[in-house]
């Protein structure tokens, strides 16, 4: 199963870019568990010095930035479809740890 860290210290951005990483897995239909990474020592062992930070199997692949629907689903393009097999595309679940702590307003629009 791929894995999604969403590394921030628990601000509205690191939040909106969760629930939008759910939104684009489910739409996709794939089976992904995200993790929301709020501890700053976890988040400094990947070298991420500003938030969010969003990490796929391990890797870094965006800091500092609250990506676009867009982006998220061009992440998850380069880099689920390379090495993902027939399970990870099969479901339709999410599963996701972390809580979400931002009113409405201080989310992350939905640009699509």
């Amino acid at each position: 199963m791929k894995v999604v860290k969403i590394l921030g210290s628990g601000c509205c951005s690191c939040d909106g870019v969760k629930k939008a990483f759910e939104e684009v897995i489910v739409e996709n239909k794939l089976h992904v568990k995200i993790e929301k990474i709020e501890d700053i020592m976890e988040i400094m062992k990947y070298d991420v010095m500003s938030t969010p930070g969003i990490v796929i199997d391990e890797k870094v692949v965006m800091t500092g930035k609250t990506p676009t629907k867009q982006e998220i689903e061009a992440l998850i393009l380069d880099n689920f479809s390379s090495s993902s097999c027939c399970s990870d595309l099969a479901s339709n679940s999410v599963e996701s740890r972390g809580t979400d702590s931002c009113s409405a307003e201080g989310k992350a629009s939905d640009q699509s």
